[in-house]
Protein backbone atom coordinates (compact mmCIF):
# COMPACT_ATOMS: atom_id res chain seq x y z
CA UNK A 1 0.00 0.00 0.00
CA UNK A 2 2.95 2.49 1.04
CA UNK A 3 4.18 2.00 -2.81
CA UNK A 4 0.65 2.73 -4.49
CA UNK A 5 0.58 5.73 -2.17
CA UNK A 6 3.99 6.90 -3.25
CA UNK A 7 3.20 6.36 -6.55
CA UNK A 8 0.15 8.37 -6.65
CA UNK A 9 2.30 11.55 -4.89
CA UNK A 10 4.86 11.05 -7.93
CA UNK A 11 1.86 11.16 -10.36
CA UNK A 12 0.42 14.20 -8.87
CA UNK A 13 3.99 16.03 -8.75
CA UNK A 14 4.11 15.30 -12.27
CA UNK A 15 1.17 16.42 -13.07
CA UNK A 16 1.59 19.80 -11.10
CA UNK A 17 4.97 20.43 -12.73
CA UNK A 18 3.25 19.89 -16.52
CA UNK A 19 1.04 22.59 -15.95
CA UNK A 20 2.75 24.93 -14.01
CA UNK A 21 6.20 24.46 -16.40
CA UNK A 22 3.98 23.98 -19.41
CA UNK A 23 6.86 21.32 -20.08
CA UNK A 24 6.30 17.59 -20.79
CA UNK A 25 7.65 15.10 -18.27
CA UNK A 26 7.52 11.27 -17.71
CA UNK A 27 7.69 8.71 -14.83
CA UNK A 28 9.52 5.50 -14.42
CA UNK A 29 8.38 2.46 -16.45
CA UNK A 30 5.36 1.01 -14.70
CA UNK A 31 4.04 -2.60 -14.39
CA UNK A 32 0.00 -3.54 -14.74
CA UNK A 33 -0.41 -3.23 -11.27
CA UNK A 34 0.98 0.03 -10.70
CA UNK A 35 -0.26 1.31 -14.31
CA UNK A 36 -3.92 0.38 -12.91
CA UNK A 37 -3.28 2.68 -10.00
CA UNK A 38 -1.97 5.41 -12.13
CA UNK A 39 -5.36 5.03 -14.54
CA UNK A 40 -7.04 5.19 -11.49
CA UNK A 41 -5.80 7.95 -10.23
CA UNK A 42 -6.17 10.12 -14.07
CA UNK A 43 -9.79 8.96 -13.45
CA UNK A 44 -10.73 10.12 -10.26
CA UNK A 45 -8.42 13.95 -10.74
CA UNK A 46 -9.53 16.53 -12.72
CA UNK A 47 -6.10 16.72 -14.34
CA UNK A 48 -5.56 19.87 -16.42
CA UNK A 49 -2.63 17.93 -18.43
CA UNK A 50 -2.87 15.02 -19.97
CA UNK A 51 -1.58 11.19 -19.54
CA UNK A 52 -0.83 8.88 -21.66
CA UNK A 53 1.04 5.38 -21.16
CA UNK A 54 3.95 4.70 -23.61
CA UNK A 55 6.60 1.68 -23.83
CA UNK A 56 8.19 1.42 -27.03
CA UNK A 57 5.06 -0.87 -28.78
CA UNK A 58 1.80 -0.89 -28.97
CA UNK A 59 1.40 -4.15 -27.04
CA UNK A 60 4.40 -3.48 -24.48
CA UNK A 61 4.14 -4.57 -20.65
CA UNK A 62 5.61 -2.50 -19.32
CA UNK A 63 5.03 1.40 -20.03
CA UNK A 64 5.97 4.99 -18.27
CA UNK A 65 3.25 7.63 -17.51
CA UNK A 66 3.83 10.46 -20.00
CA UNK A 67 2.27 13.65 -19.20
CA UNK A 68 1.46 15.80 -21.95
CA UNK A 69 0.78 19.90 -22.31
CA UNK A 70 -1.38 20.99 -24.89
CA UNK A 71 0.37 22.56 -27.11
CA UNK A 72 2.01 18.59 -28.05
CA UNK A 73 -0.54 16.97 -30.51
CA UNK A 74 -1.78 13.44 -30.25
CA UNK A 75 -1.29 12.06 -34.32
CA UNK A 76 -3.87 9.96 -36.06
CA UNK A 77 -1.29 7.14 -35.52
CA UNK A 78 1.65 6.30 -33.47
CA UNK A 79 2.90 8.49 -30.80
CA UNK A 80 4.13 12.58 -30.80
CA UNK A 81 7.98 12.38 -31.66
CA UNK A 82 8.67 14.21 -28.24
CA UNK A 83 7.08 10.80 -26.22
CA UNK A 84 9.42 8.69 -28.96
CA UNK A 85 12.84 10.18 -27.92
CA UNK A 86 12.48 9.25 -24.45
CA UNK A 87 13.26 5.44 -24.92
CA UNK A 88 15.92 3.91 -27.11
CA UNK A 89 16.50 0.49 -27.93
CA UNK A 90 19.71 -1.41 -26.56
CA UNK A 91 20.11 -4.18 -29.19
CA UNK A 92 22.38 -6.95 -27.45
CA UNK A 93 23.66 -10.21 -29.97
CA UNK A 94 25.15 -12.84 -28.61
CA UNK A 95 28.27 -15.09 -30.54
CA UNK A 96 27.22 -18.65 -32.01
CA UNK A 97 27.71 -21.78 -30.27
CA UNK A 98 26.55 -20.51 -26.45
CA UNK A 99 23.98 -21.45 -24.43
CA UNK A 100 20.35 -19.57 -25.31
CA UNK A 101 20.01 -16.64 -22.70
CA UNK A 102 16.55 -15.66 -21.36
CA UNK A 103 14.93 -13.17 -20.11
CA UNK A 104 15.75 -13.49 -16.98
CA UNK A 105 19.83 -13.28 -17.77
CA UNK A 106 19.14 -10.44 -19.62
CA UNK A 107 17.50 -8.65 -16.97
CA UNK A 108 19.79 -9.64 -14.20
CA UNK A 109 22.66 -9.03 -15.56
CA UNK A 110 21.69 -5.77 -16.22
CA UNK A 111 20.34 -5.21 -12.33
CA UNK A 112 23.69 -6.39 -11.50
CA UNK A 113 25.37 -2.84 -13.35
CA UNK A 114 23.27 -0.96 -10.56
CA UNK A 115 20.49 0.01 -12.53
CA UNK A 116 16.65 -0.05 -10.62
CA UNK A 117 14.06 -2.35 -13.00
CA UNK A 118 12.00 0.99 -13.19
CA UNK A 119 14.49 2.11 -16.00
CA UNK A 120 14.04 -0.78 -18.65
CA UNK A 121 11.00 -1.69 -20.17
CA UNK A 122 9.99 -4.80 -22.33
CA UNK A 123 13.10 -7.52 -22.98
CA UNK A 124 12.18 -8.74 -26.12
CA UNK A 125 14.31 -12.44 -26.73
CA UNK A 126 15.75 -13.04 -29.71
CA UNK A 127 16.06 -17.12 -30.39
CA UNK A 128 19.38 -18.45 -31.95
CA UNK A 129 19.39 -19.85 -35.30
CA UNK A 130 22.21 -21.06 -37.67
CA UNK A 131 23.58 -17.50 -38.25
CA UNK A 132 23.63 -16.33 -34.74
CA UNK A 133 23.17 -16.80 -30.79
CA UNK A 134 20.51 -14.85 -30.38
CA UNK A 135 19.91 -11.83 -28.64
CA UNK A 136 17.53 -9.28 -27.06
CA UNK A 137 16.55 -5.47 -27.88
CA UNK A 138 15.84 -3.66 -24.15
CA UNK A 139 13.77 -1.17 -24.19
CA UNK A 140 14.92 1.39 -21.81
CA UNK A 141 14.85 5.06 -20.79
CA UNK A 142 17.25 7.33 -23.50
CA UNK A 143 19.05 9.07 -20.34
CA UNK A 144 20.33 5.65 -19.59
CA UNK A 145 21.52 4.02 -23.10
CA UNK A 146 24.62 5.70 -23.11
CA UNK A 147 25.90 4.23 -19.70
CA UNK A 148 24.25 0.48 -21.14
CA UNK A 149 26.19 0.40 -24.50
CA UNK A 150 29.82 1.57 -22.70
CA UNK A 151 29.04 -1.33 -19.49
CA UNK A 152 27.38 -3.75 -20.29
CA UNK A 153 29.24 -6.50 -21.93
CA UNK A 154 28.20 -9.64 -19.94
CA UNK A 155 25.09 -11.93 -19.91
CA UNK A 156 24.83 -15.44 -18.10
CA UNK A 157 28.81 -15.74 -18.94
CA UNK A 158 28.07 -14.58 -22.59
CA UNK A 159 30.01 -11.94 -23.96
CA UNK A 160 27.63 -9.51 -25.69
CA UNK A 161 27.88 -7.60 -28.62
CA UNK A 162 25.44 -3.91 -27.96
CA UNK A 163 24.58 -1.06 -30.05
CA UNK A 164 21.60 1.95 -29.16
CA UNK A 165 19.28 2.54 -31.28
CA UNK A 166 15.99 4.72 -31.77
CA UNK A 167 12.96 3.01 -31.13
CA UNK A 168 11.54 2.70 -34.03
CA UNK A 169 13.98 0.25 -35.02
CA UNK A 170 12.49 -2.50 -32.60
CA UNK A 171 12.52 -5.97 -33.60
CA UNK A 172 9.41 -7.79 -32.69
CA UNK A 173 9.06 -10.50 -35.27
CA UNK A 174 11.85 -12.74 -33.90
CA UNK A 175 11.18 -13.22 -30.07
CA UNK A 176 12.11 -16.59 -28.81
CA UNK A 177 8.91 -18.52 -27.95
CA UNK A 178 8.99 -22.41 -26.49
CA UNK A 179 5.52 -24.22 -26.82
CA UNK A 180 4.41 -26.47 -24.51
CA UNK A 181 1.41 -29.09 -24.44
CA UNK A 182 0.00 -29.55 -21.36
CA UNK A 183 -3.71 -30.96 -19.81
CA UNK A 184 -5.57 -28.77 -17.40
CA UNK A 185 -8.60 -29.15 -14.88
CA UNK A 186 -10.76 -26.16 -15.84
CA UNK A 187 -9.31 -22.73 -18.33
CA UNK A 188 -9.62 -20.59 -14.93
CA UNK A 189 -6.68 -18.12 -14.42
CA UNK A 190 -5.08 -20.02 -11.65
CA UNK A 191 -5.25 -23.25 -13.49
CA UNK A 192 -3.83 -21.90 -16.91
CA UNK A 193 -1.07 -19.93 -14.45
CA UNK A 194 -0.08 -23.27 -12.84
CA UNK A 195 0.58 -25.22 -15.98
CA UNK A 196 2.17 -21.75 -17.61
CA UNK A 197 4.40 -21.07 -14.67
CA UNK A 198 5.15 -24.44 -13.03
CA UNK A 199 3.53 -23.48 -9.84
CA UNK A 200 0.78 -25.28 -7.61
CA UNK A 201 -3.19 -24.03 -8.29
CA UNK A 202 -2.34 -22.94 -4.35
CA UNK A 203 0.69 -20.79 -5.63
CA UNK A 204 -0.89 -19.53 -9.16
CA UNK A 205 -4.08 -18.16 -7.16
CA UNK A 206 -1.48 -16.48 -4.26
CA UNK A 207 0.06 -14.36 -7.24
CA UNK A 208 -2.90 -13.64 -8.63
CA UNK A 209 -4.67 -12.21 -5.56
CA UNK A 210 -1.10 -10.20 -4.78
CA UNK A 211 -1.91 -8.56 -7.90
CA UNK A 212 1.33 -9.41 -10.02
CA UNK A 213 -1.01 -11.64 -12.87
CA UNK A 214 -2.23 -9.47 -16.21
CA UNK A 215 -4.32 -10.69 -18.69
CA UNK A 216 -3.85 -8.56 -22.02
CA UNK A 217 -2.30 -6.13 -20.17
CA UNK A 218 -4.55 -5.71 -17.69
CA UNK A 219 -4.39 -6.37 -14.20
CA UNK A 220 -6.24 -9.90 -13.31
CA UNK A 221 -7.25 -10.36 -9.47
CA UNK A 222 -9.76 -13.48 -10.14
CA UNK A 223 -8.54 -16.59 -9.91
CA UNK A 224 -11.74 -17.82 -11.49
CA UNK A 225 -11.63 -15.53 -14.46
CA UNK A 226 -11.52 -17.91 -17.83
CA UNK A 227 -8.78 -17.39 -20.32
CA UNK A 228 -9.45 -17.84 -24.20
CA UNK A 229 -7.46 -18.40 -26.80
CA UNK A 230 -4.78 -16.26 -27.87
CA UNK A 231 -5.22 -14.38 -24.13
CA UNK A 232 -1.78 -13.39 -23.26
CA UNK A 233 -0.95 -14.01 -19.54
CA UNK A 234 2.65 -12.19 -17.67
CA UNK A 235 2.97 -12.98 -14.10
CA UNK A 236 5.80 -10.48 -12.83
CA UNK A 237 9.22 -12.51 -12.07
CA UNK A 238 8.19 -15.26 -13.98
CA UNK A 239 7.35 -14.41 -17.79
CA UNK A 240 4.94 -13.86 -20.46
CA UNK A 241 2.96 -16.87 -22.20
CA UNK A 242 -0.06 -16.90 -24.73
CA UNK A 243 -2.82 -19.28 -24.68
CA UNK A 244 -2.11 -20.68 -28.17
CA UNK A 245 -4.65 -23.18 -28.59
CA UNK A 246 -7.39 -25.18 -26.71
CA UNK A 247 -8.23 -28.46 -27.92
CA UNK A 248 -10.31 -31.36 -26.47
CA UNK A 249 -10.97 -32.76 -23.41
CA UNK A 250 -8.33 -36.00 -21.85
CA UNK A 251 -10.05 -39.22 -20.28
CA UNK A 252 -9.97 -37.43 -17.70
CA UNK A 253 -12.18 -34.73 -18.81
CA UNK A 254 -9.12 -32.33 -18.53
CA UNK A 255 -8.90 -30.01 -20.92
CA UNK A 256 -5.96 -30.38 -23.90
CA UNK A 257 -4.10 -26.49 -24.30
CA UNK A 258 -1.23 -25.43 -26.00
CA UNK A 259 1.10 -22.41 -24.63
CA UNK A 260 3.51 -20.31 -26.39
CA UNK A 261 6.06 -19.63 -23.58
CA UNK A 262 8.28 -16.26 -24.10
CA UNK A 263 11.66 -16.95 -23.09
Amino acid sequence: MERDELLIAQLEDKAGQVSDRYMLLAGDFLDTHQRKIAEDFAKSRKLSVRLMFYGGYEDAERCMPVFLPDYIELPEEGVPEEVEELLRIVRVSVPRGGRQLSHRDYLGSLLALGLDREVTGDILVRKADEKSGGGADIIVQAEIADFIELNYSKAGRANLNVEVLPVDRLDTGTVNIEQKQDTVASLRLDSICASAFGLSRAKAAEAIRRGIVSVNSIEAIRIDMEIHEKDKIVMRGKGKVVLDEIGGTSRKERVRIRLNLYR
